[in-house]
């Protein structure tokens, strides 16, 4: 099976529907692709509570679906299918799935990030309920309420006192790493935090939500708490596309300019893959019109030639 497409969006979340709803309603033959589902991690949200135009908040499960519905009246082509390879040299470049082959005159990358998880009992359970990978979103959700940071690195360090700005009480559990001693000053100085030394989760419980979380490394015991934030590092999954040589930086963020533009040619990328704007729906979906924005240009320009 082969299929030729003006534009093709790798990734299904806010970013890729935003790029992809542009492109579809400039009169762009457009698919967006996703291995799993489309919406994203922020389909998972219980409650999404900053995107402009719901001023009683939304679920990510809603939000999401209305996207998706947007991109469809367009009509955008969504599929699920497994990307296996990709050959972004090509005229048109390829796209290599489990069930055939795509191709199209310029891609859109918008894959997002994963944060490593933890692998404890509870946090697949209880994902959007209390557990959250992301402290500037959900942190104004526990205004008041006590909270568990887990992670050792400088952006844990900085969501636990963001997060100490709302949360009663704030619990660092950094695991086996040993913390730098600018860090540790730096929670150790803020009343609200309690760093848990050598302390690491050991499962996640509740009722419905979060209400405790149990830790070892040292004395096992029980910590109630509304909510648990897991920050470790993330991983961006663009080792397919390193190899087909998408240049990206040290941390695995793919690099773009102004304009969203990769150094391919009719190559783009927008959202958390290019590790800008924070991990938020509003941001992520900016930066998908951008670069359905420039995706138009780009092919206007070509056309031309």
């Amino acid at each position: 099976m082969e299929q030729l497409y003006d534009v093709i969006v790798i990734g299904g979340g806010p970013a890729g529907l935003a790029a992809g709803m542009y492109t579809a309603r400039h009169g762009l033959k457009t698919l967006i692709l996703d291995g799993k589902r489309h919406g994203g991690k922020a389909a998972e949200a219980a409650l999404i509570d900053n995107f402009p135009g719901f001023p009683e908040g939304i679920s990510g499960k809603e939000l999401m679906e209305r996207f998706i519905a947007h991109a469809k009246r367009f009509n955008a082509e969504l599929k699920i299918d497994k990307i296996v390879g990709l050959n972004p040299y090509g005229h048109p470049k390829e796209v290599y799935t489990r069930e055939g082959v795509y191709m199209a005159k310029a891609l859109v990358i918008a894959t997002g990030i994963q944060r490593r998880k933890l692998k404890v009992p509870g946090e697949e359970e209880f994902k959007g309920k209390g557990v959250s990978y992301c402290a500037i979103c959900d942190g104004p959700l526990f205004e008041g309420k006590v909270v568990a940071v887990v992670g050792s690195s400088s952006e844990a360090a900085e969501e636990a006192l963001a997060l100490s700005k709302f949360a009663k009480r704030t619990y660092f559990i950094p695991g086996a790493e040993r913390l730098s001693e600018e860090v540790l000053r730096e929670l150790s100085g803020n009343p609200n935090i309690e760093v848990l030394e050598g302390a690491s989760v050991e499962s996640i419980g509740g009722e419905g939500m979060v209400t405790h979380i149990w830790i070892k490394g040292g004395p096992r015991r029980r910590l109630d708490v509304d909510g648990i934030f897991i920050i470790l590092e993330h991983i961006p999954m663009m080792d397919m596309l390193r190899e087909a040589g998408v240049e990206m930086d040290e941390g695995g963020c793919i690099k773009v300019d102004s304009h969203n533009r990769t150094n391919i040619p009719g190559i783009f990328a927008a959202g958390e893959c290019t590790c800008g704007g924070g991990i938020q729906v509003i941001t992520a979906a900016g930066d998908g019109a951008k670069a359905g924005i420039s995706v138009i240009r780009y092919l206007q320009t070509t056309r031309t030639k």
